[in-house]
């Protein structure tokens, strides 16, 4: 049996781990999959050197893919659905119609508010970033908009509404992991969402304001080119409403988006009868390819299928077997231990455990993940110093599964990347709310506003005021 993995081992391995996959990421701009494939080998090779079996090597990556068995399958059926959305006209008359009706003068703050609302109301944000928000990119584009500001704002708005949602898996978890009331754990975050989002909006506002490259001469020949080339009609509503009623009925995800690609596909061959059945095939399978004439319209609108998340399907694969195995082995616990048991006062205990919920999406990729790992190693502690379920809750989203949207090799990073074509370190500065919300958390772990306590109160209080309440009672 393989010698118990000590403290200062545990975190030599993950800092070699970040420097490879940092260093090949930023420093040599290579993909992901690479750097991660290399970090999979040289922690192999270690293991190996210590006397570890080969099986219990394969029961980590077992152990790590086996998570992400469901959200592979949501992405390859969310790559089909961009692809038929895009030839049902549903994508080109969402930004037709977001041309009349968006200021191009408020044009960044509005991307960032609609995603909001799409969000809350459907509970995902890979969703609102794949069909509404990739509609509001192309306007974006059109307008003369950076790419990474609008991609930013439009990950900034479904992150909020995902995070704020009864309907989201996400907010479910954290709560469900820390073992607080889902609506309270709700209600509870906007300690720290509504100041993130207000900050965001104001800022989006100004970004927005300086930008002078818009048009209304590109905003009116894109109209006409979608116009000409698409079915652009009233009757691209019907797959949106579809979504929301879904949400409304609290369909899982995966019945949802088979139920909207087909109905799209009805949708298809209603506007082209003659559409014929393999040309559907190799839609769904390679994408949409558009032929307009137009560069700029051709390079937004040819997107989609289920070849184009394959990079990111390689990519959760690698990066959940390098989880896996580091979970499966004791690294990242042993690496988290010492810290824990010498944490006395919420300010520390705050800031470590969003600290601890970055690390893992920077090790490991996944959000889940960033919520289970943190939340069930510090949960301990915060009852220790006798804070409330819903404190942790609350924390465990701040650093978790908002962060993974900026890890180029993180699960949600990658898909969005992929699905709007900017890089992961380009949106990331503009990805303000992500980056707003574990800022506000370890604010309020230190002033304690906002901070719950299990008995009702919010004043800060260490291991010795509670030692000694328990004395005198």
């Amino acid at each position: 049996m393989m010698k118990k993995i000590s403290f200062n081992e545990s975190i030599t391995i993950l800092v070699i781990m970040l420097v490879i996959l940092g260093g090949g990421v930023i420093g040599f701009g290579l993909s992901p999959q690479v750097p991660v494939l290399t970090v999979i080998g040289l922690l192999m090779a270690w293991l190996a050197f210590r006397k570890v079996s080969w099986k219990d090597i394969t029961d980590g990556i077992t152990e790590g893919i086996s998570t992400a068995i469901v959200p592979i399958f949501i992405f390859l059926l969310i790559g089909s659905l961009i692809a038929v959305w895009i030839k049902a006209g549903i994508i080109p008359s969402l930004m037709v119609l977001g041309f009349h009706l968006i200021s191009a003068k408020f044009f960044v703050p509005s991307v960032f508010i609609v995603c909001s609302l799409v969000g809350l109301a459907i509970g995902s944000g890979f969703t609102t970033v794949s069909t509404v928000g990739l509609a509001l990119f192309g306007m974006g584009a059109t307008l003369g908009v950076n790419p990474a500001l609008t991609a930013g704002a439009i990950i900034s708005g479904a992150v909020f509404g995902d995070k704020m949602s009864p309907l989201s898996d996400s907010t479910n978890l954290a709560s469900a992991v820390a073992g607080s009331d889902l609506f309270a754990h709700i209600k509870n975050m906007m300690w720290t969402t509504i100041p993130a989002f207000i900050v965001s909006l104001i800022v989006f506002a100004i970004l927005g304001f300086t930008n002078q490259g818009t048009s209304m001469a590109s905003i009116a020949k894109t109209s006409a080119v979608l116009t000409s080339h698409f079915n652009v009609s009233w009757w691209a509503a019907l797959p949106i409403i579809l979504m929301f009623v879904c949400a409304w009925r609290k369909v899982p995800a995966i019945p949802t988006l088979f139920l909207n690609i087909f109905v799209s596909i009805v949708m298809i061959f209603v506007e082209t009868p003659r559409f014929a059945v393999s040309k559907l095939a190799t839609l769904i399978e390679s994408g949409f390819v558009a032929h307009t004439g137009n560069k700029a319209v051709d390079a937004l609108l040819s997107r989609g299928g289920i070849s184009s998340m394959m990079g990111t399907v390689s990519l959760i694969v690698m990066t959940l077997a390098l989880g896996g195995i580091l979970m499966h082995q004791g690294i990242i616990e042993s690496a988290m231990k010492p810290l824990i048991d010498r944490l006395q006062k919420p300010g520390r205990l705050v800031t470590a455990t969003i600290l601890a919920g970055i690390g893992v999406n920077l090790f490991v990729g996944e959000q889940y993940l960033s919520v289970i790992l943190p939340g069930n190693a510090f949960r301990p502690a915060f009852k220790r110093i006798g804070l409330s379920p819903l404190a942790l809750s609350r924390v465990l989203e701040d650093g978790g599964s908002v962060i993974n949207y900026l890890i180029p090799w993180g699960v949600a990073g990658s898909f969005v990347a992929s699905t709007l074509g900017v890089p992961v370190l380009h949106f990331l500065p503009f990805t303000l709310f992500s980056l707003l919300s574990p800022i506000f958390s370890i604010l309020s772990g230190f002033t304690g506003v906002g901070l719950k306590w299990a008995d009702g109160r919010q004043h800060g209080r260490t291991v010795k005021d509670s030692t000694e309440k328990a004395v005198l009672d």
